[in-house]
C-alpha cells in the first residue's frame, strides 16, 4: 500500500529519506529521522480519508446539537468558534504550512514546536481576555472558553502534522485526525444527551483532543530523534529549542501568514458576528448549520492542497514553473467541478438535505443553502491558489489581499445583513470569495513569472 519515492523531484533537492549530510544535531533540521516518502496519490488518499472522517465527525457534532438541542445551542457553539478562530489562527502563524513547505530546511522542528507552544499560550490568554471584556452571558462565555481550550490542544497537534506533511507522510496525519474526530463527536453526543449542555460537550471534546495529543501526536514528534524517554511528552520537551534569535526570525518569517489566516477567519466569521448582533443566536445557529454543509467539498480541497503543497514547493524551489502550473491547473479544475456539483445539489436537494441532517425548521433556509454553495464554488479554486502562494513562499503579499477581501465582505454584510438577514450573510460571502479568487490568481501568476526569471538568472 505504501509507495516510496526514490528519484529526486528536481536538480536542487530531494525529499530526504535519510538525514542530509549537513544535518547536524545542533542544527536540528526536520530531516533528522528517516521517513519513507509516499507518492502524491497515496498521500492524497490518506489525506482525503482523514479529512472525510474528521469533517463527518465535525458535522456529527452539529447534528448532535441540532437534534438533541435547539438552534440556540448551535448558535452558542458557532459563536464560540467565531470568537476563538481568528485568535487561534493568528497565533498559529500558519507554522504547519511554513514547516511543510520548508524545502531548504531553514529552521529546526524544535524551533517550530517551541514557537507554537508560546503562541498557543498567548492565544488562550487573549481568548480569556476577550470573554471578560465582551460581556457575554455566563453560559455563552464558558462555552467560548471551552472551545478555546479544545483549539489550543488542536494547535499543538497541528505542528506535528506540519513535520509529517514536510516528509509527505499524510497517512500518520490521517490516523490522528480520525482519532480526534471520533473522540470529538462521541464526547459531544454523550455530553449533550446526558446533560443538555453544549458546555459539557465542548469540555468533552477538549479532553478527547488532549488525550490524542498526549498518546499519539506527541509520540510521532518524539520518534524523529529516537528519544529514549518512555512518555511522549518527556521526549518532545527534549526536542524544544529555545534560541530566541532563531524563534524571532521564524516569527518574522511566518507572521504575515498568521495575519493572513486571521483575516481569512475574520472573513468567514464576519457574517456570523453581524447575524448574532442583528438576529441573535437562533439565526446564527441556522446559518452555521447550513454553511457547514459546504465542508464536504472543503474536505477534498484541503486534502488535495495539503498533499500537493510539498510537491508544489519543490517545483517552485527548483524553478520548474511548467510543472508547478501543470499541477496547479489540475487542482483548479477539481475545485471548479466540486463547486458546480455543490450548487446543483443545493438547488435540487437542498430542503431534503437540511431536514434530514438537522431538523425540519432548517429546511426553510434552503435558499440560503444555494447562496452558500455559490460561495463555495468560488472559494474552492481560490483556496487552491492560496496553497500555491504558500508553496511559492509568497507570505507577505497574502496579508493585504485577504485584508481587502475581509473589508469587502464586511462592507457587504453591513449593507445586506440588516436588510436580508440569512440571505444577506450568504450573498456577502459570495462577493468576498470572488474578490479573493481574482486577487490570488493575479498574484500567483506574477510570482511564478518572477520566480522563473530569477531561476534563469541564477542558472546563467
Amino acid at each position: 500500500m505504501l509507495e516510496r519515492v526514490s528519484a529526486p523531484i528536481g536538480p536542487l533537492l530531494t525529499y530526504s529519506q535519510t538525514a542530509l549530510p549537513g544535518d547536524r544535531e545542533d542544527r536540528g533540521t526536520v530531516s533528522s529521522t528517516a521517513l519513507p516518502v509516499l507518492s502524491l496519490k497515496t498521500n492524497f488518499t490518506w489525506t482525503l480519508a482523514g479529512n472525510l472522517v474528521y469533517s463527518g465527525c465535525q458535522w456529527g457534532m452539529l447534528m448532535a446539537l441540532a437534534k438533541l438541542g435547539s438552534p440556540q445551542l448551535v448558535g452558542q457553539f458557532a459563536l464560540g468558534l467565531a470568537v476563538t478562530a481568528p485568535v487561534i489562527m493568528l497565533s498559529n502563524l500558519q507554522l504547519r504550512g511554513v514547516l511543510a513547505t520548508d524545502a531548504k530546511e531553514e529552521h529546526a522542528f524544535g524551533e517550530y514546536l517551541a514557537l507554537r507552544l508560546v503562541t498557543t499560550g498567548l492565544a488562550l490568554l487573549t481568548v480569556a481576555g476577550l470573554v471578560v471584556t465582551a460581556g457575554y452571558h455566563r453560559q455563552t462565555a464558558l462555552v467560548i472558553l471551552a472551545v478555546g481550550l479544545a483549539k489550543g490542544f488542536e494547535s499543538v497537534s497541528d505542528i506535528t502534522y506540519g513535520f509529517l506533511q514536510h516528509h509527505q507522510r499524510m497517512d500518520r496525519i490521517a490516523r490522528s485526525m480520525i482519532l480526534r474526530g471520533v473522540a470529538a463527536v462521541g464526547a459531544m453526543w454523550v455530553g449533550v444527551y446526558l446533560t443538555g449542555s453544549v458546555l459539557v460537550g465542548c469540555l468533552g471534546v477538549a479532553a478527547g483532543w488532549a488525550a490524542v495529543l498526549g498518546t499519539y501526536d506527541l509520540g510521532v514528534a518524539r520518534s524523529r530523534r529516537r528519544s529514549s524517554a518512555r512518555w511522549p511528552l518527556v521526549g518532545v520537551f527534549g526536542q524544544l529549542q529555545w534560541k530566541w534569535t532563531r524563534l524571532y526570525a521564524l516569527t518574522v518569517l511566518a507572521a504575515p501568514l498568521g495575519v493572513v489566516m486571521m483575516l481569512i477567519s475574520l472573513n468567514v466569521n464576519v457574517p456570523r458576528y453581524l447575524l448574532h448582533y442583528y438576529s441573535g443566536e437562533t439565526d446564527l445557529g441556522i446559518f452555521a448549520a447550513v454553511a457547514y454543509v459546504m465542508v464536504a467539498g472543503t474536505t477534498v480541497v484541503n486534502a488535495l492542497g495539503q498533499a500537493a503543497s510539498p510537491r508544489l514547493a519543490q517545483h517552485y524551489a527548483c524553478g520548474d514553473v511548467a510543472e508547478f502550473w501543470r499541477l496547479m491547473r489540475k487542482l483548479l479544475g477539481i475545485g471548479a467541478v466540486l463547486g458546480a456539483a455543490g450548487v446543483l445539489v443545493a438547488i435540487s436537494f437542498g430542503r431534503q438535505i437540511l431536514s434530514t441532517f438537522f431538523r425540519p425548521e432548517y429546511a426553510a433556509a434552503s435558499d440560503v443553502f444555494v447562496w452558500v454553495m455559490l460561495a463555495a464554488a468560488v472559494s474552492y479554486p481560490a483556496s487552491f491558489l492560496g496553497y500555491g502562494l504558500t508553496a511559492a513562499r509568497r507570505f507577505k503579499v497574502q496579508a493585504p489581499l485577504i485584508a481587502i477581501v475581509t473589508a469587502v465582505t464586511a462592507a457587504s454584510c453591513v449593507v445586506f445583513v440588516p436588510r436580508y438577514g440569512l440571505i444577506g450573510a450568504a450573498s456577502a460571502t459570495v462577493v468576498g470569495a470572488v474578490v479573493q479568487l481574482i486577487g490570488s490568481a493575479l498574484i500567483l501568476r506574477h510570482a511564478t513569472r518572477a520566480g522563473a526569471m530569477t531561476w534563469k538568472a541564477q542558472s546563467a
